[in-house]
């Protein structure tokens, strides 16, 4: 097991990642909340149906409630939100209560905005079911969408604690198993040249990634992401490189229909068209052929899909949060490990599109 500290502004706390990592929570919740009333697990249908059994063994003693939500993007509606607070007040949690987040990524961000506003604020644990979460789980964004953007209405809240079990990665999908490494190869990119070099010519199949491999990976990225958070826990300054490829990435998945097209694989598009203009724009030597050969072996599309419109895209990049005014902000890198955050007049993003 590796043990991780997240030192953020507002609290510090432990991410545990391992096989089976989740026997450990009983000790911790008795440990951190000696006067526990009740648990509500948050958690989405297709978790539910692979994993929930195994994790309501391990709490068994306090008899947890569980609120199920749809899986996807679809767990983060108004609707679903407002169901789950109900669950939660019809089980009279309290001020002394802890919900657990079980799922991915959108499971989390579900979570944690219930436990952030349930009562003005509860403890919340993250128990990351995908390799996606291991960037979302950590850093304390949570948020639901709303048609006009995603993570529109949200807060930063922190977990107390992140058991990452590998041992429920084991039952992924591919498309998730590729949704989620795209963050992984963001990190790379924003951070550490070394990281990136040793994913090219280490990670050339997604399918027969082996379990250290995995180990290695997530947990140099949860680093990478800590060395943000911990700097700019609320995103005013540098945290906001985290996001090398959402904004043409978040516009993909709002105009595909959230559930329809993958996070991470709308990411991996925005960060090849982030390549691109960073090439353009500031200079960056990098050889993006090279890159987008790789990411496409490891079974990544790499091109916009065709019957998106530029204009919707560039509507939806208006709306992103790093946005400011109406001016379409990027980030972009000025080398691998150096990024920066650059205003991008609309012409040139036309044009670059076009081109793209």
């Amino acid at each position: 097991m590796e043990t991780i500290q997240i030192q953020t502004e507002s609290r510090q706390y432990p991410v545990f990642v391992g096989e089976g990592v989740r026997k450990e929570l009983p000790a911790f919740l008795s440990d951190h909340f000696p006067n526990l009333t009740k648990i509500l697990i948050i958690t989405d249908e297709s978790v539910a149906k692979l994993h929930l059994e195994k994790l309501l063994q391990v709490l068994k003693q306090w008899e947890p409630v569980t609120f199920t939500a749809p899986s996807g993007e679809k767990a983060k509606t108004f609707d679903v939100y407002y169901e789950a607070l109900t669950t939660a007040l019809s089980n009279h949690l309290d001020r002394k209560s802890v919900v657990l987040s079980f799922g991915g990524g959108a499971v989390g961000d579900l979570s944690g905005f219930v436990a952030s506003s349930f009562m003005r604020g509860i403890p919340f644990i993250q128990i990351p079911t995908t390799i996606l979460a291991h960037d979302s789980a950590v850093g304390g964004k949570v948020a639901i969408n709303h048609p006009l953007g995603k993570n529109m209405i949200g807060a930063f809240y922190q977990p107390e604690a992140v058991f990452y079990d590998l041992e429920l990665l084991e039952s992924l999908p591919i498309h998730e198993i590729r949704s989620g490494f795209a963050e992984v190869i963001k990190h790379a990119l924003i951070a550490d040249p070394e990281f990136y070099q040793w994913l090219r010519l280490n990670i050339n199949d997604l399918n027969g990634i082996t379990k250290q491999q995995l180990l290695d990976s997530l947990v140099k990225g949860i680093k990478i992401k800590n060395q943000f958070v911990s700097q700019d826990e609320k995103e005013t300054g540098i945290r906001a490189f985290l996001n090398l490829g959402h904004t043409l990435g978040h516009a993909i998945e709002a105009e595909m229909g959230y559930g329809k097209f993958t996070h991470g694989e709308a990411v991996l598009i925005g960060t090849i068209f982030a390549l691109k203009l960073s090439e353009k724009l500031v200079g960056l030597s990098f050889n993006i052929n090279e890159f987008i050969q790789w990411v496409t072996e490891l079974g990544y599309q790499t091109t916009i899909p065709k019957q998106l419109s530029f204009e919707s895209l560039i509507g939806r990049m208006r709306q992103d949060k790093k946005s400011v005014g109406n001016a379409i902000r990027f980030v972009l890198l000025k080398q691998v490990g150096d990024p920066l955050l650059q205003e991008v007049a609309e012409d040139v993003l036309w044009q670059e599109l076009t081109t793209f």
